[in-house]
């Protein structure tokens, strides 16, 4: 039943390598003839990126002084989070930007690529790597250069760039930090703590320094390109992607009191972690799952996966969606892994694809087409490493 304090989904603002904005990406996902991925393959050989769509940043970043001080990552954030505020009528309303909560998922900042290169050429012979690398690391970095990289940049620049100058927090640790950050904006509007939040996050995947990060823990995919589900069948990896995504969320009482058009209501939405001992992960899913499986209504429902590609959480999550039956969908096999803002894209997705009421085509071999009309949406995120999560969004 329909409640006032309800999490609604009133804007989206979404950036990736399938385009800008909702109309793009459901064009993307519905291409005649079928998908066809976007991937750089060459670039950063051996390692496929997915590309950020090129993006004319004056759209929503009018000043180039604005363009200029920001990191990538940052400018695809902000660029994000001001469609998301077209998105929901309210770009330039001063009135309610200033009562507007703000919840950034954000990572750090990008690499001085040549003081990293000095350092990783020469430690490997240094006769006391641990002391050598302190000394470095203090030396050779800029002094501006930390403040370069603070994670709350980003929420800094939407206050300054788009006037959201509510309260204002920064979430960092990954995938969970994008999943806490709807969590506790949801909770937030259920309490009666809030009434209109800008909720996401943004992720630069073209860069030296992350793909580095990334294969040293050995999580990387090399090989041609396939889709996160027939990954499985060589060992799995992660292909990164860069997106950028925000959401508009907002009580039912304060869209209707506004004349605001709901896509989509986040009817639940559950977060936690472990320490990925075998089973744990399904364990903690399964929990989440309970709370919230009233509200699935089958056949009219179907899963949207934030699954990575990572091999043992992936496989894991796999098992456990299969045994669901219902339809599912990978997006990481279609705008890559993106980490921080990937729960709040693929809550995108699903509220865009309830918003037509149906399922988007199937992105590789093992999924399923679905013919049903769509009502309501399981979305997953299993960090690659760390943090379990899963929501359920209604048609509104």
């Amino acid at each position: 039943m329909a409640s006032a304090r309800d999490a609604m989904i009133t804007g989206i603002g979404l950036v990736s390598c399938l385009g800008e904005g909702t109309k793009a990406h459901w064009a993307a996902l519905n291409r005649d003839g079928g998908f066809q991925p976007v991937v750089d393959t060459t670039t950063f050989a051996p390692w496929p990126v997915h590309p950020m769509t090129a993006l004319q940043l004056d759209r929503q970043i009018p000043k180039r002084g604005d363009q200029r001080q920001m990191e990538a990552w940052q400018r695809i954030g902000t660029y994000a989070a001001g469609l998301a505020l077209d998105s929901a009528g309210v770009k330039g309303n001063a009135e309610l930007l200033s009562r507007m909560d703000m919840i950034v998922a954000a990572g750090g900042g990008e690499r001085d690529y040549a003081a990293d290169a000095v350092i990783l050429s020469a430690l490997p012979n240094a006769a006391d790597p641990g002391t050598f690398l302190n000394e470095h690391l203090l030396s050779d970095l800029r002094p501006t250069l930390f403040l370069a990289q603070l994670s709350n940049l980003l929420a800094g620049n939407i206050s300054i760039v788009h006037g959201v100058v509510g309260s204002s927090r920064t979430f960092m640790g990954e995938e969970t930090s994008g999943t806490d950050a709807v969590r506790i904006a949801c909770a937030r509007i259920a309490a009666g703590q809030g009434e209109m939040f800008l909720v996401g996050g943004s992720y630069n995947a073209q860069r030296p320094d992350v793909l580095l990060h990334y294969e040293m823990g050995g999580l990387l995919w090399k090989r041609p390109f396939v889709g996160v589900w027939s990954r499985l069948e060589q060992g799995g990896g992660l292909v990164l992607g860069s997106v950028g995504c925000f959401l508009v969320i907002e009580s039912r009482e304060h869209a209707v009191a506004r004349g605001a058009t709901a896509l989509a209501h986040i009817a639940a939405v559950a977060t936690d972690r472990c320490r990925r001992r075998p089973g744990e992960a399904l364990t903690n899913a399964t929990h989440q799952l309970m709370t919230m499986r009233h509200h699935l209504e089958p056949p009219f429902a179907a899963i949207i996966s934030g699954a990575s590609g990572a091999p043992e959480p992936t496989r894991e999550e796999a098992a456990f969606l299969r045994d669901l039956g219902m339809p599912m969908r990978a997006t990481a096999s279609a705008i890559g892994h993106s980490l921080e803002p990937s729960f709040p894209a693929n809550l995108a997705l699903a509220a865009i694809s309830l918003s037509q009421r149906r399922l988007f085509a199937p992105l590789e071999p093992d999924e399923e087409p679905m013919t049903d009309e769509l009502r309501h949406v399981l979305v997953t995120s299993w960090g690659h490493w760390r943090g379990e999560a899963l929501a359920v969004v209604e048609a509104a």
